[in-house]
């Protein structure tokens, strides 16, 4: 293991993240200069200090291999989420560590889940970085380094592969620095036309950036307590047509782009992707009209139907913006809405959950086995989109989603001890675990998680890295024999 390699390495990372700070401080020095110098100096100094005391005692020197790559990866995580957490307990806004550790952590990881109880106190250069590390996280810090760090040299098609997991081992690109290149811009355009588009709606800058930042990362957070229903319907459409671009395939994109050819939005991935957004719209909005009285009905079918495709396109994308409190649906919605918090969006997005190609891939498995038992000489290979999936994908993707259920098992365990309920614990784990944000019951769309207890928080922290890396790299520093030479 060339430690020496790593410590360089996440010095450039520490240099970033200083580099980020800098922004909040940039935007909001002429307008509030006691509340953005007292969040960001201090921590853009010591970020910056601990990244140069990395490269100091780090090593340009060695090649990465796939153990350097795993370490960086999962270094750069913990280290974003603990330098986000400064400005937080440096302003005062959130004194507590472990709550300034978490409320970084779920927007680093997009999760959007928030510990903040009167979210609008904390004030702007904060509710801006808090958004903005959204954004970044969305886009993957390790990303960044391949797009913008040429030293990593053939280092960069580990990291790339280990940020972006899927399916597929292949990367989108012999050139693994233009692909991330390639993503990064189609990134930043789409996060250019919602924002103009924000403006032109009526929003102020500082509205229309953090909003964007929210949704092209499926993060959800937002400035305001009541989220998006702090804004009119035409805003709430435009941002719910942005969450759903950011949870398809951003490979496709890229390869739409590349070819100049549409026919690659026929993936039977994305199709899937819509034809349960709009099966699950049409279901839960059913439900939510037959509640309603027949005086008041006919007024509220257009607000039912959009608050219907507003939710249920947030949980599929695990953004976590809410237009209402859906918690109080009928008991068939929020059934469909919790199955869904488990698929998640596409593979290759920014979305969180199982993703949909994998739930695809494991279904097909799992009938394969049921055949295999009263045909055992069958060879059934299990096939997306008329391509034949290779059994190592396969055998991943099994062991994924076993891991995903066990760590959802082993959340809910430690989540219930104390006086919460098991829908409150069970959906705390999935919105944490998913990347969501709001679950049920006592961490609604309109509740925090301020009430769980300190140890509790960091259970969940380690759900939202789990999530965010999906198991594997995360694990595999806890197995002794990674650390063996």
């Amino acid at each position: 293991m060339n430690y020496a390699r790593v410590l360089h390495i996440l010095g450039l990372l520490l240099f970033v993240l200083a580099g980020a700070q800098v922004v909040p401080l940039a935007i909001f020095l002429p307008t509030d200069p006691s509340h953005a110098l007292q969040a960001f100096a201090a921590p853009i100094v010591g970020t910056a200090l601990a990244g140069a005391a990395c490269r100091w005692f780090g090593s340009p020197e060695g090649d990465l291999y796939r153990r350097e790559g795993v370490l960086i990866v999962v270094g750069a995580w913990l280290l974003a989420s603990l330098s986000g957490a400064v400005p937080y307990v440096a302003s005062g806004a959130i004194p507590s560590p472990i709550d300034a550790l978490f409320e970084s952590a779920s927007g680093f990881t997009t999760t959007g889940a928030s510990i903040l109880r009167d979210i609008e106190a904390i004030g702007r250069p904060l509710l801006f970085w808090r958004s903005f590390t959204q954004w970044l996280g969305g886009i993957g810090i390790v990303v960044l380094f391949v797009a913008l760090l040429s030293e990593l040299g053939p280092g960069a098609r580990f990291l790339f592969k280990l940020e972006v997991p899927g399916p597929k081992a292949e990367v989108l690109h012999a050139h693994v620095r233009e692909t991330a290149i390639s993503l990064s811009q189609i990134y930043l355009a789409l996060s250019v036309v919602e924002a103009a588009l924000l403006l032109l709606l009526g929003l102020g800058p500082f509205d229309a950036l953090t909003h964007t930042f929210s949704t092209i990362s499926t993060g959800g957070f937002s400035p305001y307590a009541d989220s998006v229903a702090h804004f009119t319907p035409a805003v709430q459409v435009v941002v719910m047509l942005f969450m759903l671009a950011a949870g398809a395939n951003f490979s496709l994109y890229y390869a739409a782009l590349r070819r100049r050819d549409l026919r690659v939005f026929r993936d039977v991935e994305l199709r899937t992707y819509f034809v349960l957004v709009v099966l699950v719209t049409w279901v839960v909005a059913v439900a939510l009209l037959a509640q309603t009285t027949p005086e008041d009905a006919s007024a509220t079918a257009a607000g039912v139907l959009l608050d219907a495709a507003f939710q249920v396109v947030s949980i599929v994308t695990t953004m976590g913006f809410a237009t209402t409190d859906f918690s109080t649906w009928p008991s068939v919605a929020l059934a469909l809405l919790v199955i869904v918090m488990l698929v998640g969006g596409c593979a290759g997005s920014t979305a969180g959950g199982a993703k949909i190609v994998r739930t695809i891939i494991g279904w097909k498995a799992a009938i394969r086995e049921v055949r295999l038992t009263f045909s055992p000489n069958s060879v059934i290979a299990i096939t997306v989109g008329g391509e034949a999936v290779p059994e190592a994908s396969v055998r991943s993707v099994v062991s994924l989603v076993g891991l995903w259920f066990l760590a959802w098992g082993v959340g809910t365990l430690a989540l219930s001890i104390g006086e919460v309920d098991i829908v409150t614990a069970a959906t705390a784990a999935i919105a944490t675990l998913s990347n969501i944000g709001p679950g049920l019951g006592g961490v609604g769309p309109t509740e925090s998680f301020a009430f769980f207890a300190g140890w509790q928080k960091l259970v969940m922290v380690l759900l939202m890295l789990l999530g965010r890396l999906e198991f594997f790299a995360l694990l595999s520093i806890f197995l002794p024999q990674f650390w063996r030479r």
